[in-house]
């Protein structure tokens, strides 16, 4: 008779499909924060504490992203296997917004920028940290996992170049992009791009009317033509950015979590790939 698998648990979905490439089918695998949900203002319910209670292995991003996460481990006195996915990282600091961008019901994340899956050799790292510790929560699938995580970073290399050769031809000039929320900041790093937005790290910021009219003013100072959503922010804020600064909204981008499985990014090389084919366009001024 089959061994019954490990239950291991990814606070939301971005995670879950690194979680997915490295476990492969040795792991039973629940995502709590799943696709299309915004994990920074994730409720978790009763029946996610008793999930963790019965888990083995907790993947969470750490840098404030996921507390809630932290919480649940804490009530259900989880003593499995923790993987942080940003362990060893250097984080990049938070901007600095306005006050009371984090207020009521807002999110402050200690200072630093948590969206750190952005930048691709970052996720890399992710990778290598899930490939330790599912090692450690199952030592006798330590081969698959060795396997299954060099053929993921293998892709990941790969997917790396491939940005970096797609945003080549667009001019230094050109590679400034408006988006709904701040969380672009390590894509923007890693590949020469600069993002501007009128929410803070919060999806639920609010920007002052003086944010919004230096963004328009920048806008159209500098024929800014990328000007993106993002899929889970509010659309009122960038509709009205956009009316004022006379350009259209180019399309939407995925940053804090993946699509449904049938829609454009339902995994984290795909996103990616949306990600940077609605973005050059958009900057050449062809979106």
């Amino acid at each position: 008779m089959a061994q019954p698998r490990l239950i291991a648990i990814a606070s939301f979905s971005i995670l879950g499909d690194m979680l997915q490439e490295v476990a492969g089918e040795r792991m039973d695998i629940r995502v709590f924060a799943g696709p299309n949900v915004d994990a920074h203002d994730f409720q978790p319910r009763p029946s996610h504490a008793e999930g963790v209670r019965r888990a083995q292995l907790v993947l969470r991003n750490g840098a404030g992203f996921d507390g809630w996460i932290n919480r649940l481990m804490s009530a259900a006195n989880f003593r499995g296997v923790t993987i942080t996915a940003t362990q060893g990282i250097t984080l990049r600091p938070a901007r600095s917004h306005s006050p009371g961008s984090h207020g009521p019901g807002g999110h402050s994340h200690g200072g630093e920028d948590p969206h750190a899956w952005q930048d691709v050799r970052l996720a890399i790292r992710y990778v290598r940290n899930i490939e330790v510790g599912l090692i450690a929560a199952d030592p006798a699938g330590e081969g698959e996992y060795r396997a299954r995580a060099a053929a993921y970073v293998a892709r990941l290399e790969a997917l790396d170049s491939w940005v970096r050769a797609e945003i080549a031809p667009v001019p230094e000039a050109r590679r400034i992009v408006i988006t709904s929320h701040d969380s672009f900041a390590y894509f923007g790093a890693a590949y020469g791009v600069r993002f501007r937005a009128p929410q803070g790290v919060a999806m639920n910021a609010e920007p002052s009317a003086q944010q919004v009219a230096a963004l328009v003013r920048q806008i159209r100072a500098e024929n800014i033509t990328a000007v993106f959503m993002e899929n889970m922010a509010n659309p009122a804020t960038l509709r009205r950015l956009a009316q004022e600064a006379r350009v259209r909204v180019s399309g939407r981008l995925f940053a804090d979590a993946l699509s449904s499985a049938d829609g454009p990014a339902p995994g984290y090389e795909a996103m990616v790939r949306h990600n940077v084919g609605l973005l050059v366009p958009a900057m050449l001024g062809a979106g």
